[in-house]
């Protein structure tokens, strides 16, 4: 039996380790040590690795669950530590929680920050992706006139928002449309770059959509409204340790992203990156005193809120580490791409996601031809007991599909199965 010395030495955190039994413990130490080195794509199909990995959470394996996009579960290490977080506040909450739990989110925030590629101070910790993106896009300083572009797939929370500044302030927004799957992602940024006009003082758009889980080129887009003075939102809803990259690759003005997605923290968890120089000319949701205008905290006023979820993303973090964003990112494409490149083959499929790695990860889009989507979706949980999500756009239909490092093989197969038959209707 390896040690746990050797466990943690083949590049598994501690906090990770916590994740297991004892028993498990000792495999996922000899995974980890069989697996040191191995490439990300090499890993991606080693399914001893990864049995380790789903062993790790407390799941319900009677029904299949493939819309991770809405919320995932935590893992069992995560889960713990915010019932013990809980427990801990009740027994004299105005103390245990304000006094002992409450700072500890500075040390969350350093972590999210690290993660991130950024300062801890524009950090803010939201309770999901959407008061993030909320509090930067009500936020800026519009008038009557001013003009918003963004794109006719963003979140329909988000498009709302922006839609209730257009009544409320008088300002335009000017919504684009593109294929799905676009032709390339040089072919999203000229879209979203040429509908830049002299009016135009924001643009919004999406790291990652949650409808076909299209990846944007984030930094030729924001590179290019820097340059002619525009300022960017980045609704990273879906992208945060779903895929590798860093704030430096981004460059945008205010980002905002889900914990309780793809980094698996508790639900109730998100944050908001702001650029240093745009935190004191951004109004908070919560009015706070003046003197906190250029602190990054102003965000988080919120009135009385728990600190367990924020106070288990440290775990969460934990985990994702001990996974590796590389290796995580490699999986979640083997899994999408096991039951996408099957359906595709048989002609009865069309599926609205590019499979060019670069440009999707999870998340996968398919229609099946000749059949309502809705009714597709029912089928799905009535015959088979799997979770789906119907995507009913105005421009196209299809079933949204989003797996997790706890999916097995024999689920994406047994999704395969299912959409084989609904499409030659037995």
């Amino acid at each position: 039996m390896i040690s746990r010395r050797a466990f943690l030495g083949a590049g598994t955190t501690g906090a990770f380790a916590l994740a297991f039994t004892n028993e498990s413990l000792a495999k996922a130490a000899a995974a980890a040590a069989r697996t040191a080195g191995a490439a990300p794509g090499d890993l991606a199909a080693d399914e001893t690795y990864w049995r380790e990995i789903q062993q790790a959470f407390t799941l319900d394996r009677t029904i299949i669950n493939l819309n991770n996009g809405g919320c995932c579960p935590s893992p069992r290490v995560v889960h713990e530590a915010f019932k013990r977080y809980l427990d801990e506040s009740n027994q004299a909450p105005v103390y245990h929680m304000w006094q002992i739990l409450e700072p500890n989110i500075e040390s969350v925030r350093r972590r999210l920050a690290a993660s991130f590629g950024a300062s801890p101070e524009e950090i803010a910790i939201t309770r999901n992706a959407s008061e993030a993106l909320q509090i930067a896009q009500l936020g800026i300083d519009l008038k009557p006139g001013d003009e918003v572009v963004t794109t006719n797939q963003d979140y329909g929370r988000m498009l709302d928002t922006w839609d209730a500044r257009v009544r409320r302030h008088g300002i335009t927004v000017k919504k684009i449309s593109f294929p799905v799957p676009p032709p390339s992602m040089g072919d999203l940024a000229d879209r979203l770059v040429s509908a830049i006009g002299p009016k135009t003082k924001v643009l919004h758009f999406c790291h990652i959509t949650n409808l076909t889980g299209q990846i944007f080129p984030v930094r030729q887009i924001c590179d290019a409204a820097r340059s002619k003075g525009v300022k960017t939102i980045v609704d990273g809803a879906h992208a945060f340790a779903h895929f590798p990259f860093t704030a430096q690759d981004l460059n945008c003005d205010y980002y905002g992203t889900s914990l309780h997605k793809w980094l698996l923290a508790p639900i109730g968890t998100g944050f908001l990156y702001v650029r240093r120089e745009n935190i004191e000319g951004l109004w908070e949701l919560t009015p706070t005193a003046a003197s906190r205008a250029k602190d990054i905290r102003k965000f988080e006023e919120i009135g009385t809120h728990p600190a367990a979820n924020h106070n288990a993303i440290a775990e969460a973090l934990s985990f994702h580490e001990g996974i590796g964003g590389a290796r995580k990112a490699a999986r979640l494409r083997y899994l999408r791409d096991r039951w996408a490149t099957r359906l595709v083959a048989t002609g009865r499929f069309k599926v609205h996601t590019s499979l060019d790695p670069a440009q999707s990860c999870a998340i996968g889009t398919v229609q099946v031809l000749g059949v309502e989507t809705n009714k597709a979706v029912q089928q799905l949980w009535d015959k088979w007991r799997i979770i789906a999500t119907p995507i009913n756009h105005a421009e196209y239909t299809g079933i949204r599909v989003t797996p997790n490092v706890y999916t097995t093989l024999e689920e994406i197969d047994t999704f395969a199965d299912a959409m084989e038959k609904i499409a030659a209707g037995t």
